[in-house]
């Protein structure tokens, strides 16, 4: 039995997508193999027009020697539209063997040419139906067809919102189609297999079409008709038959448009249903259409179409109410138990015009009342009139709502209560595949977790919306670039970011600069603020780092370079950006009264941006291969570097801006080194110690505090700055009943009352932005960034503390599974790794020795797929090839300690190799002490910047010789 095998084949990141216009589209596929170590050394990649017969296959590309199996682009000849591509692939590893050929996956293609639509775009008369009538419109037609039908492709966009019926029922499951996008640039359209829907006979086809976020209301000063004032669609039907003739059903004249039972539906605001008004039979064959109105046909543009790109909204799944009572105020409430973004579906019976209500909100006040304030102006409400025959079941259409908490009104009481059975809620969001899990010994650390998911998943809602509650929901830059590290661990979000950067780059000024929101729905001078229009580089340098995306790299290159060139003409000096409205450390903690903006400089943290998209870009460019702007690059990151400590440090080595900040961004961007360095991680240390180990940072600065802290010694302090409970903190909201990430530290006060109304949002993910320190760094789970996509894996598990004893986290990357899971008792240590086919790894076991540890059960030295060992200061380093491994060795150091700089040292004072090493540097040092304390105050004297026996900058070098000096020791032993 071959135990090498091919599986879970994608094209363009998806599963056999249907509709997709990319000439050379690209495919990834992941290695099964029984043996540890094994890589890919070659692989045959066929493509053919039929699945079973690959005899004479449309391309092949033969024995091809490589060991890439993401992103492999087809290169045979040209595709034809509307066609359906069947593919497979087989590999060759390093053991000499053959794998089978995988199973068959398939793409099929849309249109590639304006030219191939026939159709027009249809709007019901405006002399017979108003535009800005607030109902949405039915349009329908009939049509008959031939018999032997082989297959039929609905395609289909439209200027506002659309659901789709055919013969009576629903076509597919995707919801808030076609999307949103920079309409008026980029419009996807969907592709529909309806072939088992369609009769040899008549058949009708039916469209619901609404404002959504074409022309309905958008942003918080009422604006309406962003994109326009006329709801229109486009469909197109593709017939194929048995005999090879085709025949096309399109949008023209002919069709006919009413209104029906939907009165009124707004993103915002919810939607309003009267059942009474339904026209039953409205999308099938001799339906009697005599009243209902003509269409014209819109002189709108075709070349802007492109098919879909990300993956549909979706009910993804379903909550059920975990009760109902009664508010103080006499409100019956639902309570879902989950904050959540979706909609209500519920069932009733009840007399014809009974008038239900249902009123969305997230929280309670602390009197228990539900609450609205900081909805805004947004409405979320719906409102659902039956018309009294039998069981009547409903949920909205075009619209959703962010909400936890439903105040019922005029539902049919059971026995005086409100019978929850009838509800369900349905969450839903882009339907992403889950990729990551992360789990903990801490409960509430466990909550956090589960908190930045749902706000994932309530904010990715076809764009990555700040909120989903209030009137606003924008696609905001920022929030999206310090955010989307931690998104690509918790879900597969290739396609998602691919079309949002497309939009941005559509987006973008003249000039590079970039708008607030993508898509842009602002007025023109609120753009180009530090860390948010960085979006533009950050974000698809990370789809890179994470997916070996160097496609969507390429692509976005030169919207990258705009960006950084934008900045670059700002002001009077090009090192610096020291001019324009920025926007700050939005929301951080040090701000002055009544003020968003954090007390960091402005300045300080824009130039601190622009030399981090800078190097990005420089990076870019030698992934890319562009050697000009390799140098040109190099030399502006290496001047704005320059500039900044002449700008922002002080003689004596202090940041100018003495904010927790402002050192982090010095620290985590790579702006300072040496001793200044060394002493801006003190600084931040010590402003975190001063403050009880509480945070004062906003939106720029959250992301990075724990990174800047465990990567400069500080580990422990980041540790507990996680694990802190009390305001401000991350587990403060948890502690409150939180589900999701709040959009402020405070949003419900510790006296139980809110935050401003005007700007409250209870799912608002851009702090969740803590995952990706606590899956990389407390996980230990990362790559080598030159080998992108985790081809090259880096585990490090940072153990630590008595409240967290385990961690696992786990992450489907391209090339398969990772785990990098840690359990510590007070006597040993187990550590767990599993490492995909076709990658490699580094595992670093902490402060672990080569003679104690065991894998498998058996000794370190038996253990196949281990490449090498090396005994280190901070622990085993091995290379290791793919296998799932199961370490165990002996703790040393107990339970409640975190593992930093001063702690290795603490371990080094009792191990004899490192005695002589620290009486050069300390005399007395090793020498017994008449208790622990007394050893630790000598530690610290030790270690301690404004008290220091040794030289701050001489502990790297003390540690290297002692690194040094243990493992000579070790490899004796």
């Amino acid at each position: 039995m071959n135990k090498l095998s091919v599986s879970s084949l994608t094209c363009e990141y998806l599963q056999n997508p249907l509709g997709i216009d990319v000439r050379k589209p690209r495919i990834s596929w992941q290695l099964q193999s029984d043996r540890r170590g094994t890589m890919q050394l070659a692989y045959q990649y066929q493509v053919s027009l039929t699945k079973n017969h690959f005899d004479l296959p449309l391309w092949d590309t033969g024995y091809t020697k490589c060991d890439q199996s993401l992103h492999i682009p087809y290169e045979g000849p040209e595709l034809s539209s509307c066609t359906r591509y069947y593919y497979r692939v087989k590999v060759w590893d390093n053991f000499g063997r053959e794998s089978d050929w995988s199973s068959v996956s398939w793409w099929e293609t849309a249109f590639f040419e304006a030219s191939e639509w026939k159709s027009g775009w249809i709007t019901p008369n405006p002399e017979e139906l108003a535009p800005e009538s607030e109902p949405a419109f039915l349009l329908r037609k009939e049509f008959k067809l031939k018999s032997g039908i082989q297959s039929a492709r609905i395609y289909a966009t439209s200027a506002g919102l659309y659901e789709l019926y055919l013969n009576g029922e629903r076509v597919g499951v995707d919801l808030l189609t076609p999307g949103w996008t920079s309409y008026h640039k980029r419009l996807q359209y969907q592709t529909y297999d309806v072939t088992e829907q369609l009769n040899s006979s008549s058949n009708a086809i039916g469209v619901m079409l609404a404002d959504g976020w074409y022309k309905g209301n958008l942003a918080w000063e009422g604006k309406r008709n962003t994109y326009g004032d006329t709801r229109g669609i486009l469909l197109q039907l593709n017939v194929r038959y048995l005999d090879g003739t085709e025949e096309v059903i399109v949008t023209d004249h002919s069709w006919k448009a009413s209104t029906g039972p939907i009165l009124f539906s707004e993103i915002y605001h919810g939607e309003t249903y009267d059942a009474r008004l339904e026209q039953i039979g409205w999308c099938n064959s001799g339906f009697n259409a005599t009243n209902w109105k003509s269409v014209v046909v819109l002189n709108s543009q075709l070349t802007n179409l492109i098919a879909q790109e990300n993956n549909p909204v979706r009910v993804t799944e379903t909550l059920q109410p975990i009760t109902a009572f009664v508010t103080p105020n006499g409100d019956i409430v639902i309570d879902m138990g989950q904050n959540m973004v979706g909609r209500i579906r519920f069932k009733v019976q009840a007399p014809s015009g009974t008038n239900i209500v249902m009123k969305h909100a997230e929280v309670l006040d602390k009197e228990g009342n539900i609450y609205f304030g900081n909805l805004r102006s947004a409405s979320q409400t719906i409102e659902y009139i039956t018309k009294g025959e039998g069981v009547e079941e409903y949920a909205p259409a075009f619209t959703f709502q962010g909400f936890r908490y439903v105040k019922v009104e005029g539902y049919p009481l059971h026995d005086g209560a409100l019978p929850v059975v009838n509800f369900v809620g349905e969450v839903i969001h882009s339907d992403m595949e889950q990729t990551g899990i992360f789990e903990t010994s801490n409960p509430q650390v466990n909550q956090l977790q589960h908190n930045i998911v749902w706000g994932q998943r309530g904010n990715f809602v076809d764009v990555p919306t700040d909120c989903p509650q209030r009137d606003e929901r924008l696609g905001w830059t920022g929030d999206a670039q310090v955010f989307i590290r931690t998104a690509l661990f918790n879900y597969q979000g290739g396609p998602f970011f691919k079309k949002w950067l497309r939009d941005l780059k559509a987006d973008q000024f003249e000039d590079g600069g970039v708008p607030f929101v993508i898509p842009d729905v602002l007025p023109d001078s609120e753009s180009s603020s530090t860390a948010w229009g960085d979006a533009a580089v950050i974000c698809p340098w990370t789809v890179y780092l994470v997916n070996g995306d160097k496609h969507l790299l390429a692509e976005q290159y030169e919207s990258m370079k705009k960006w950084v060139e934008f900045i670059r003409q700002q002001g009077e000096n090009e090192y610096l950006w020291n001019t324009g409205f920025q926007l700050g450390d939005w929301l951080g903690l040090d701000a002055k009264e009544n003020s968003y903006i954090g007390a960091t400089a402005r300045d300080l943290i824009a130039t601190a941006f622009y030399a981090y998209s800078a190097r990005l870009v420089r990076d870019a460019a030698v992934v890319l291969g562009k050697a000009e702007d390799v140098r040109h690059y190099s030399e502006l990151v290496s001047g704005i570097i320059r500039h900044f400590n002449l700008e922002f440090i002080t003689s004596n080595g202090r940041l100018t801006s003495q904010t927790q900040t402002a050192y982090v961004l010095a620290l985590v961007f790579d702006l300072v080194d040496g001793k200044v360095r060394e002493r801006a991680a003190y600084e931040l240390n010590e402003q975190v110690l001063e403050n009880d180990y509480h945070l004062t940072t906003g939106f720029v600065g959250t992301p990075y505090l724990c990174f800047a802290l465990s990567n400069n010694g500080y580990h422990e302090t980041a540790v507990k700055l996680l694990l802190q409970d009390t305001y401000p903190s991350w587990l403060y909201s948890i502690s409150k009943g939180a589900t999701t990430i709040w959009e402020h530290w405070d949003s419900i006060k510790p006296d139980g009352s809110f935050w401003s109304d005007d700007m409250n949002s209870f799912n608002h993910y851009a702090y969740g932005a803590i995952g990706d320190w606590m899956y990389r760094v407390v996980a230990g789970l990362d790559m080598d960034e030159s080998r992108p996509a985790y081809k090259r894996i880096r585990i490090q598990p940072r153990l630590g503390g008595a409240e967290l004893t385990h961690v696992k986290a786990v992450y489907h990357s391209m090339y398969g599974k990772i785990v990098s899971a840690w359990t510590i008792t007070e006597h040993e240590v187990q550590i767990e790794v599993e490492i995909p086919v076709n990658t490699s790894a580094e595992i670093i076991l902490p402060h672990a020795k080569l003679i104690d540890i065991q894998e498998g059960g058996g000794p370190l030295t038996a253990s196949k797929g281990i490449l090498s060992k090396t005994q280190a200061l901070d622990g085993v380093h091995l290379e290791a090839g793919s296998g799932v491994y199961r370490f165990n060795y002996p703790n040393v150091r107990g339970l409640g300690r975190v593992y930093t700089v001063e702690t290795r040292l603490i371990d080094l004072l009792n191990d004899d190799c490192a005695k002589e090493i620290l009486e050069n540097y300390a005399p007395g040092i090793t020498k017994p002490n008449p208790t622990a304390n007394l050893k630790m105050k000598t530690l610290n004297e030790l270690t301690a910047h404004k008290r220091a026996k040794i030289p701050q900058e001489k502990l790297l070098d003390l540690i290297s010789e002692l690194n040094q000096a243990a493992s000579a020791q070790y490899s004796l032993r």
